[in-house]
C-alpha cells in the first residue's frame, strides 16, 4: 500500500495559474450555464412533489418530538441549513452530524422525534448507524435523495425523490444541482407546514427577536414609553413647559376627559413664541388631531407616518381605540431597533 503524506502534496497547478488567463466570455458562459441547469433541475422538481410529500408534511405537522436533519459533506450543509429554516418557522429540529451520532450523539434522538436524512447517492456510509438506530428504536426515518433504489431509500419509512438532475460543474460532479434541490426541497416542506400550522408573522417575530427580521415584526407597543409628557387642556403653558422638559421628548401631548386632542412641540414653541407665551393656555398654541398609531401597529407603519410628508415628525403618541394614549414613540427609538 502507497503511504500519502499529504503535508508534501504541492497545490494543483490550476491554482497557481495567473489570473490575466482569465477567459471573460468564458467565465459568464460558465456562469449562466449553470443557472440554467439548475433552474432546470428546480423545475423537474416541481413536477416531483407528489404524495409521499403530503405525507411527510403530514407527519411533520403533528410531530411530538424535533426533526433531526443529518448529512454530510455539501449535504450536511443543506441539512444544517433546512433544519434552522424549519426551527425559525414552528417545527422543532436540529442537526446532528451521522459521525458524531454514532460517537454519542445518537442519544440525542428519541422516540418521538423523526429523522431527515440527506445524500444525493443515497449510499452515504456515515448515514448507516443512524439508520439502524432509527429501524431499532421505531424512529421515522425520511430519506431525501436522488437514488430511489438506494441504500437509504430502501431503508427509509418515508422517501422524498429529488430528480437525478446533471450538476453543472460536469467535469468534477462537484454538488451544485443537487444541494439546489435539496434545499429548495427543505423550503418546500417549510412552507407548506407554515400554511398548515396557520403560522403567522407575529409567531414568526417571537422566534426571530433580532436583526432586521425582527425590527421588522416590532410592534410600537414593544418600543413605547409609558412614562409619557402629558398636560390637560386648561393648563398654562409655564407648566407645560416644566413637563415638556422633564421628560425629555421635545413634545407634550394634550388631552382633554383622558384622550389625546392636541401635541405641543418644539416647532410650536418657535412658532408662538412671543412675552405672554408662558401664560396662554395649551390648546390655544397645540396642533389639535395630532398623529397616532395603535399599540399593535408594526413599528415600521409608525415610521413611515413619521417620516411620510414633507412635515417629518420626531414623537407619535400610541393610543387605544378610545384615543387614550397609551405611550409615546420616539424617532430615535425606532431607529436604533434597526428600522430605517
Amino acid at each position: 500500500m502507497i503511504e500519502v503524506d499529504p503535508f508534501s502534496m504541492s497545490e494543483p497547478e490550476s491554482l497557481n495559474r495567473p489570473s490575466a488567463r482569465i477567459d471573460t466570455a468564458r467565465i459568464l458562459d460558465a456562469m449562466r450555464r449553470t443557472a440554467r441547469i439548475e433552474r432546470e433541475g428546480l423545475a423537474a422538481l416541481e413536477d416531483a412533489f407528489d404524495e409521499r410529500a403530503v405525507g411527510v408534511v403530514s407527519l411533520l405537522a403533528t410531530l411530538k418530538g424535533r426533526l433531526i436533519c443529518a448529512g454530510v459533506g455539501k449535504s450536511g450543509h443543506v441539512a444544517r441549513k433546512i433544519a434552522a429554516t424549519l426551527a425559525s418557522t414552528g417545527t422543532p429540529a436540529q442537526y446532528v452530524h451521522p459521525a458524531e451520532a454514532s460517537h454519542g450523539d445518537l442519544g440525542m434522538i428519541t422516540s418521538s422525534d423523526a429523522v431527515l436524512a440527506l445524500s444525493k447517492s443515497g449510499e452515504t456510509r456515515e448515514l448507516g448507524d443512524l439508520s439502524a438506530y432509527c429501524r431499532r428504536f421505531g424512529v421515522p426515518l425520511i430519506a431525501l435523495t436522488a437514488g430511489k433504489d438506494s441504500t437509504l431509500a430502501k431503508a427509509s419509512d418515508h422517501l422524498l425523490l429529488i430528480p437525478d438532475a446533471p450538476e453543472a460543474a460536469a467535469e468534477t460532479r462537484a454538488p451544485t444541482t443537487s444541494t439546489t434541490l435539496m434545499m429548495a426541497y427543505g423550503d418546500a416542506l417549510a412552507v407548506a407546514l407554515i400554511e398548515a400550522r396557520g403560522f403567522t408573522a407575529a409567531d414568526f417575530a417571537t422566534f426571530h427577536p433580532g436583526g432586521t427580521l425582527g425590527a421588522a415584526f416590532l410592534k410600537a407597543g414593544d418600543l413605547m414609553h409609558d412614562d409619557m409628557p402629558l398636560a390637560e387642556e386648561g393648563t398654562l403653558m409655564a407648566d407645560a413647559l416644566i413637563v415638556m422638559s422633564a421628560k425629555g421628548f421635545g413634545c407634550v401631548g394634550i388631552t382633554r376627559g383622558g384622550k389625546l386632542t392636541g401635541i405641543i412641540t418644539d416647532g410650536d414653541l418657535r412658532r408662538h413664541m412671543s412675552p405672554d407665551l408662558t401664560a396662554s393656555p395649551v390648546e390655544t398654541i397645540m396642533t389639535a388631531n395630532p398623529k397616532s398609531v395603535r399599540p399593535g401597529d408594526l413599528a415600521a407603519d409608525a415610521l413611515r407616518l413619521m417620516t411620510a410628508g414633507t412635515h417629518k415628525i420626531l414623537s407619535v403618541f400610541v393610543c387605544d381605540e378610545t384615543g387614550k394614549p397609551l405611550g409615546l414613540l420616539h424617532i430615535h427609538d425606532l431607529l436604533r431597533a434597526g428600522l430605517s
